[in-house]
C-alpha cells in the first residue's frame, strides 16, 4: 500500500472525530491496530482499518464493553455484513430504550408542571433503579448495613426531596463527563486541575456520607477491583475507571 492511501494517527482523529489518546489506547490493547507503516517510519490506517474503527464506535454507542467489541471483531469467519447486521439489531433496540427514557422525562415534566409528587415507582421509571441495578444495593445493605457510613447515608438520603436527587442526577452526569474530558485532553493525576476533579468526586460522596482521604483512596480501588464500577467510567470514557482512580491517588498524597 503507498503512502497516501495510508493515514496518520492524526488524520484519522479529525475524519472520524475520536480522540487521538482513543485511538491510541484502541492500538495498546489491539482493537484497532493501524495496518501499515510508511516509508517515513510512521504507522498508517488503511481504509480497512477505518471501517473497523466505524464498527467499534457503532458498537460502543449501545454499550457494549470493549473486550466484547474485540472478541466480536475477531471470531473466525466473521465478515462485515454480519456485523452491520449485529449492530441494526441493536441500534433498534436501543432506539426503543430511548421512546422509553423520553416518555418518561416527559412525564415528569408534567409532574412538575402540575406540582404532582412522583411515586417511588414513577422515579425508578424517570431515572432507572441504580447504575448497578437492584442487586448491587442489596449487597451494600449487606456489606455495610451496620456501619456508621450507612446510617449517615440512608439519614441524609431520607432528607433530599424531589428536586434535590434530580440536582444529584445532574451532579453526577456533569462530573463523569468532566472526568471523561479530562482523560481526553491529558489532564495529569496531582496536577491543579486534577485535584480539582478529585475534590468534586469527593464532594459528591460526602453528600451521603463522611469520606476522609483514606476513604476516597479505597473507594478509587473499588472502581478498578469491581467490574460493574469499571464498566461504569469506561463506558465514558475507554480507561477512564484507571484514570479516575489514579487522580484520587494523586490527590491524597498531597
Amino acid at each position: 500500500m503507498d503512502d497516501t492511501a495510508a493515514r496518520t494517527v492524526g488524520a484519522v482523529a479529525d475524519l472520524t472525530g475520536v480522540s487521538v489518546r482513543t485511538l491510541h489506547h484502541y492500538d495498546h490493547i489491539g482493537l484497532v491496530v493501524p495496518g501499515v507503516r510508511t516509508s517515513a517510519g510512521y504507522r498508517g490506517y488503511t481504509d480497512a482499518d477505518i471501517e473497523r474503527l466505524h464498527v467499534v464506535l457503532v458498537y460502543r454507542s449501545v454499550g457494549l464493553p470493549l473486550e466484547e467489541i474485540r472478541t466480536l471483531l475477531d471470531e473466525s469467519g466473521s465478515d462485515v455484513l454480519a456485523h452491520l447486521e449485529r449492530q441494526h439489531k441493536l441500534l433498534l433496540e436501543r432506539a426503543v430504550h430511548l421512546q422509553h427514557t423520553i416518555r418518561a422525562v416527559e412525564e415528569l415534566m408534567d409532574a412538575h408542571r402540575e406540582g404532582m409528587q412522583l411515586t417511588a415507582e414513577e422515579q425508578v421509571e424517570v431515572f432507572g433503579s441504580t447504575v448497578f441495578g437492584g442487586e448491587y444495593a442489596d449487597e451494600a445493605r449487606e456489606r455495610w448495613g451496620g456501619t456508621e457510613v450507612w446510617r449517615q447515608s440512608q439519614q441524609r438520603s431520607a432528607q433530599l426531596s424531589k428536586q434535590d436527587w434530580i440536582a444529584v442526577k445532574n451532579e453526577g452526569d456533569a462530573l463523569l463527563e468532566a472526568l471523561a474530558q479530562a482523560k481526553r485532553v491529558g489532564v495529569a493525576p496531582g496536577s491543579p486541575a486534577a485535584n480539582e476533579l478529585a475534590d468534586r468526586h469527593r464532594a459528591s460522596i460526602e453528600r451521603f456520607y463522611d469520606c476522609s482521604a483514606d476513604m476516597h483512596v479505597c473507594l478509587a480501588e473499588m472502581y478498578l477491583a469491581d467490574d460493574r464500577f469499571t464498566r461504569y467510567y469506561d463506558d465514558a470514557e475507554p480507561g477512564l475507571a484507571q484514570f479516575v482512580h489514579d487522580v484520587i491517588v494523586a490527590r491524597a498524597q498531597t
